[in-house]
């Protein structure tokens, strides 16, 4: 099919540290094309919950603003939205139909009955079913099918997993949204959204985890043999590091950030002893010297924290022990910290990697479109996608012709954004001799010779 009868599909991810919406469409390889690109800062959400209603419609305003900039042509109406937040919560349900044209193969409309059945399952006063997703079929007394159409059979059943979530978290989001001037096309689980974007079908296989790093909570997929397993939402992110660091070394929260991102690593061990980064006073004040190695103790130990959750998970659902093949996938904004891939290998024991949205993505694209931070808003696109092909949502016929803008290709000069927040930057990191008291003390030195690996390349 030519890629200009393809529909374009704008993923919308409103997160706790910036809201982006990409519009994309797949090329005839199958890949997407990015034809639309625009950010902004989130200010009105709190752990992944849209709180404050008006913020949030702001911050997305000027997300789209900034996606129209990109390329004028786009003319945006219905989004795909991801989804996350403390009060996410997911169960396992068993359902089964008896046929009774059983002479006939099975079909789509019976495999569409079976799901539809579970929105009935019973949850929590308050809850809403945002999600349900088969796992392993059965056909009679055949076990394990994968997809069942087309076979024969009296009774057809399936193991479901229902994703659930709070109803005002949820209204919250749809009506920000709809605020926004824009149609919720659906609700998609972030930690499923960004693992569509960053896995293969070997991975899938293999068996894997998949750990999305966002600013205000962690998002957990595990796959197994092709099937999603367990899925959880752990409260802690990167602006809970952002803030100990800003707790800990008495900074103010953008210097914190700027340190985190510059200097951050999940590695004590890694850090320098004698490297300090110098912050300028305030008002007059004289300038403060912060050690390189007290600002990675501080992240590591939030850091394994929040791998000590996905651990605990995997240990809840027998994912543990070396049995997910493809090991940990590190994705989202937080995962671009220095040394996360050898802290994430030593808490949990399972091999990792760092999570790219490049697996279905056209080459040709600017760097920052490939970056962790946007896996969950390819992942959307996707989703939107799946959707398109298996005719389960309906979509416009025609479609507008829309070129990929010079500003997203490679080829682009992008001019670099300047920092204008108020407080004085962070002016430069040097070599000091004096010895550094170990700011927390909590991990031995023994372990750095676990760690004696180069640098990882994911910043």
């Amino acid at each position: 099919m030519n890629n200009e009868q393809q529909p374009i599909i704008v993923g919308l991810d409103i997160g706790t540290t910036k809201i982006a919406a990409i519009a994309g469409r797949k090329n005839e390889f199958g890949k997407l094309e990015i034809i639309g690109f625009g950010r902004a800062n989130s200010n009105g959400v709190k752990h992944g919950q849209v709180l404050n209603i008006d913020e949030t419609i702001k911050a997305i305003q000027m997300a789209l603003e900034n996606c129209y900039t990109s390329n004028p042509n786009l003319e945006i109406s219905e989004v795909y939205v991801g989804i996350a937040g403390h009060h996410i919560k997911s169960l396992q349900t068993r359902g089964d139909i008896v046929r009774h044209q059983n002479e006939e193969e099975i079909t789509q409309r019976e495999i569409d009955q079976l799901i539809g059945d579970q929105y009935k399952t019973y949850i929590p006063a308050g809850d809403q079913i945002i999600d349900v997703i088969p796992q392993e079929f059965t056909v009679d007394n055949f076990q394990n099918i994968p997809n069942p159409i087309g076979y024969g059979g009296v009774k057809v059943g399936a193991n479901f997993h229902i994703i659930t979530g709070d109803k005002n978290a949820i209204r919250n989001i749809n009506r920000a949204v709809e605020k926004s001037g824009l149609i919720t096309k659906d609700l998609v689980l972030q930690p499923l959204a960004s693992a569509a974007a960053v896995m293969g079908h070997e991975d899938l296989e293999a068996g894997v985890a998949i750990v999305d790093i966002g600013g205000g909570t962690t998002d957990l997929a595990v796959f197994y043999e092709g099937i999603l397993k367990h899925t959880a939402v752990i409260p802690f992110g990167g602006e809970n590091i952002t803030n100990d660091i800003k707790t800990g070394l008495g900074v103010l929260k953008t210097q914190a950030e700027q340190m985190k991102v510059q200097f951050g690593s999940a590695l004590a061990n890694e850090a320098r002893g004698n490297a300090f980064i110098t912050i300028p006073g305030l008002r007059g004040m004289p300038a403060k010297e912060i050690s390189v190695k007290n600002l990675a103790n501080i992240i590591q130990a939030r850091m394994s924290e929040i791998m000590d959750f996905v651990t605990y998970h995997l240990k809840q659902v027998g994912m543990d022990n070396r049995v997910l093949n493809g090991g940990v996938v590190i994705t989202g904004g937080g995962s671009q910290l220095r040394h996360l891939i050898q802290l994430t290998e030593y808490v949990t024991g399972l091999n990792a990697r760092i999570g790219y949205p490049t697996e279905h993505l056209a080459a040709g694209h600017i760097e920052e479109l490939a970056k962790p931070t946007y896996s969950t808003c390819i992942g959307l696109i996707l989703k939107g996608y799946s959707d398109y092909e298996s005719n389960r949502k309906q979509f416009e016929h025609r479609f507008k012709k829309v070129e990929i803008p010079e500003a997203l290709k490679k080829t682009a000069e992008v001019e670099e954004v300047e920092d204008t927040t108020e407080e004085a930057p962070i002016e430069r990191i040097k070599n000091n001799r004096k010895g550094v008291k170990d700011f927390w003390g909590k991990f031995k030195d023994g372990i750095i010779d676990l760690f004696k690996e180069e640098e990882d390349h994911a910043l």
